[in-house]
């Protein structure tokens, strides 16, 4: 682990005011942590024909903005109009669905899942993947949520054809209650997580976010030198870094950012095993989760070179200046920026004002 420097140190601990903080991966290029979990897939080709195919997605631009921060490039790639949906999510439960149905047609229609149910919980936009993802084909659709999601919310979900059930003090338990009703009622649980024995349909999901990553390489005019990949359960970063490895190599600085109340990944990585990372709620609500998922937890121990927390204030701090930039998103879909934005960042992660860096913008403003 790597701090500021030792003035942020107090009996070896990080002082509460110094809250920045930088995790250097020891696993880097080494073995799985989690070995019953697949590393994420890298299979591009397979993803992006039926995504043409089957969801008529259209590419997403990537843009570089300038004055945010003592770079020489910032490029950001913009998921904000992703299928209509407004976030990178669109191409990961919905394209688990379209590869469901192309499994049974050759030219999928609305009727082609008829009679079967998707069933998840979600606090943001996987709930509305899942929704139009089902429409598309036919299929019904079941969205829990927890009882602190606002209604306008559950309003969207609607809107894209889904039966909205609330339960539950927090996505937690909503997510109990959405793995019961699968059970009891044969419907299929599409998680965007994974965990112990839950791997298929979360590795074929991630697998749509590679139409994401897949783009940003074509569209970058330099390999970057950092690649800032903000995280939730991890299933965009592991994605992304996998795919970047793939397509460039060593090169890029691949670094995870996530809220200093939920450092799921970066306590994971501490631990050499994945554990609860139990803290208060963030604004960062998307990226608020408490336990990462165990294929992104793989993939981004082998991807990723450091791991960063940041507070809530580090990053809605700047989230006018993003706004003024044409890049307005929220905390969690500007993350990433924040910590480039950040200048105790860029000195921990050696981000110089050589440097070229890569984001995401990952959802709209709400």
């Amino acid at each position: 682990m790597t701090e500021l420097d030792e003035s942020d140190h107090v009996n070896g601990q990080l002082r509460k005011d110094a809250q920045l903080k930088i995790t250097s991966n020891p696993h880097r290029g080494g073995q799985k942590l989690i070995e019953a979990a697949p590393y994420p897939s890298t299979n591009v080709a397979r993803a992006s024909e039926l995504i043409a195919r089957c969801l008529s997605d259209k590419e997403t631009p990537l843009t570089e903005v300038k004055g945010l921060a003592d770079v020489a490039h910032l490029w950001v790639k913009d998921e904000r109009g992703r299928m209509g949906l407004g976030s990178f999510k669109a191409l990961g439960a919905a394209y688990v669905i379209a590869r469901h149905a192309a499994d049974i047609a050759e030219n999928p229609n609305t009727s082609t899942l008829a009679g079967r149910t998707y069933v998840t919980a979600s606090a943001g936009n996987h709930g509305l993947s899942v929704a139009s993802g089902a429409s598309r084909f036919g299929a019904d659709s079941v969205v829990y949520i927890a009882d602190t999601v606002p209604e306008s919310f559950a309003e969207r979900l609607r809107a894209q054809g889904a039966d909205v059930v609330r339960e539950g003090a927090d996505y937690a338990a909503s997510m109990e209650a959405a793995s019961k009703a699968a059970q009891d009622n044969g419907w299929i649980l599409l998680s965007d997580s994974s965990w112990e024995g839950y791997y298929e349909l979360p590795h074929t999901l991630m697998e749509g976010y590679l139409q994401m990553a897949a783009e940003a390489v074509r569209q970058c005019p330099q390999v970057p030198t950092h690649i800032m990949l903000q995280a939730g359960v991890g299933g965009l970063a592991g994605a992304a870094a996998a795919y970047a490895r793939t397509a460039w190599g060593q090169e890029p600085q691949i670094i995870v950012i996530e809220p200093d109340a939920a450092p799921a990944l970066q306590a994971s990585i501490e631990a050499g095993a994945c554990v609860f990372a139990d803290g208060p709620n963030s604004v960062m609500g998307r990226l608020d989760c408490k336990e990462p998922s165990l294929i992104a937890l793989n993939g981004l121990a082998r991807d990723a070179d450091s791991f960063l927390t940041l507070t809530d204030e580090q990053v809605t701090e700047h989230l006018p200046a993003m706004a003024d930039a044409d890049i307005a998103t929220t905390a969690s879909g500007g993350a990433g920026v924040a910590a480039v934005m950040n200048e105790d960042a860029r000195k921990g992660l050696g981000i110089g004002p050589d440097a070229r860096v890569l984001c995401i913008i990952s959802e709209i403003a709400e």
